[in-house]
């Protein structure tokens, strides 16, 4: 075996293994698949976190989760996958920031590697053992990989800054009890 053919073998099993993970949580989101709640379930639980509208910010998720996953498990337009998956793990990271980093105590450590792995393949490619590869990379350019980050962070960075902004209106507006009865 090559150099090249263990690391063609190397994206693949990363592809398959995040898109898959990725893939399964969004389908969890969107159809109540696998234990998920659904959009209603889950656009509640995003209102609740501060994203707002929520079944909006539900689908959006969803989308970017099980689409950006499909996507990078396939090798099909991986920039764009790639990206977009990270922006939602960078939202599911911010959810779970207070909790310090570790997922046992509700931490981000779960959506901060998918979203690493996301955007690492999005900027190392899908390898030769991918439909880009097979479709002659037309939807895997080398200008893509800048543009899908950058629309991705830009686009993330305002949804996550309205949620934070949210979330702190809420926290100034609730008054601590300062005398127990």
């Amino acid at each position: 075996m090559t150099c090249y053919d263990r690391r063609d073998l190397g994206l693949l099993l990363l592809r398959l293994g995040t898109g898959g993970v990725l893939a399964a949580h969004g389908a969890q989101k969107l159809f109540g698949w696998f234990g998920g709640h659904g959009l209603e379930g889950t656009g509640q639980f995003m209102e609740s976190v501060g994203y707002a509208p929520g079944k909006a910010s539900a689908t959006a998720a969803g989308l970017a989760e099980a689409g950006g996953g499909a996507l990078l498990a396939l090798g099909l337009a991986t920039p764009a996958a790639g990206a977009a998956a990270a922006g939602a793990m960078a939202g599911a990271s911010a959810v779970h920031m207070p909790n310090g980093f570790f997922a046992q105590e509700g931490g981000y450590e779960h959506a901060a590697i998918l979203g690493l792995a996301a955007a690492g393949l999005a900027v190392t490619g899908p390898g030769r053992l991918s439909l880009d590869h097979a479709l002659g990379h037309v939807f895997d350019r080398g200008w893509m990989v800048p543009a899908a980050l950058g629309v991705a962070a830009a686009a993330t960075a305002v949804v996550v800054g309205a949620r934070n902004r949210r979330v702190r209106a809420k926290a100034e507006g609730e008054q601590e009890v300062l005398f127990e009865e």
